[in-house]
């Protein structure tokens, strides 16, 4: 039995990893680029499978994701490593992969994803595959509209306007397949699937781990007055009802890339 399974108690990157390794094609001897790789989730789980005659190489932004993960890590899978890049400026000295993998990456593309997944794909072999998770254009759609509905109802007009321009600037399953033909990549398969994120009302839903230091934050950020936007929230989080289910949509891209002639 496989020592280094998906955690089953992270309710985030264990479900869009799962999602992950549904299209990615694995075997021994593979050479594997996991960007934002964080603290491992599926990196170790990669390293295991492609055993010792293969390499996994886990890169991301964070030197504390970083160190937290060689810490997890220890003297174990010699054949997986992990550095601090930036996705958006890999050095030139990075070698050819089999595979680039990405659990919830495309969020670090930003703010030009199509040309972060343009160098991306520039390191991978002609016949290799590329496969990365992100939450799509519809994650939490009715949270939102009950974010809008309090803005518009408080007079937040500026406030309004910066929220919709986060919006509009989340990537789509659409956008996904756009990037992926424009590269010429073949096999291309974009799917999306459902996740129930479950919250209880008031500072459970404030301080969701999910939720606060991420997509909460992008509310919270298109107020100069803090106390406004900790007031609006308050009231939208005693309300959970009236958004509920909370839904993320769990968006895959794969696609190869095609073999020399």
């Amino acid at each position: 039995m496989a020592r280094w399974l998906l955690p089953t108690q992270d309710p985030w990157s264990t479900p869009f990893a799962e999602t992950l390794l549904s299209q990615l094609s694995l075997a021994p001897g593979l050479h594997i680029l996991d960007v934002a790789s964080g603290h491992g989730i599926p990196a170790f789980y990669l390293a295991e499978q492609v055993g010792p005659t293969g390499h996994v190489l886990g890169i991301d932004l964070s030197a504390g994701q970083v160190a937290r993960a060689q810490a997890i890590q220890g003297t174990q899978l010699p054949w997986l490593s992990f550095a601090c890049h930036d996705v958006r400026t890999l050095p030139d000295e990075l070698p050819l992969f089999d595979r680039i993998t990405g659990n919830l990456s495309v969020m670090f593309f930003r703010p030009n994803r199509e040309e972060t997944l343009r160098g991306l794909i520039r390191h991978l072999k002609p016949g290799g595959q590329l496969v990365l998770t992100f939450p799509s254009l519809g994650t939490f759609d009715s949270l939102w509209q009950r974010v809008d509905h309090e803005l518009l109802r408080r007079g937040h007009s500026a406030e309004r306007e910066r929220f919709h321009v986060y919006l509009a600037e989340r990537p789509s399953a659409k956008d996904a397949r756009r990037w992926l033909s424009a590269f010429a990549m073949i096999g291309i398969a974009v799917i999306e699937q459902p996740l129930e994120v479950v919250s209880g009302p008031g500072r459970a839903f404030l301080n969701h781990p999910l939720l606060r230091g991420g997509f909460l934050d992008d509310v919270y950020e298109c107020f100069e007055d803090q106390r406004q936007a900790d007031d609006m929230m308050r009231a939208i989080s005693a309300d959970l009802a009236s958004f509920s289910p909370l839904i993320a949509l769990r968006c895959v891209m794969s696609g190869w890339k095609a073999a020399a002639r």
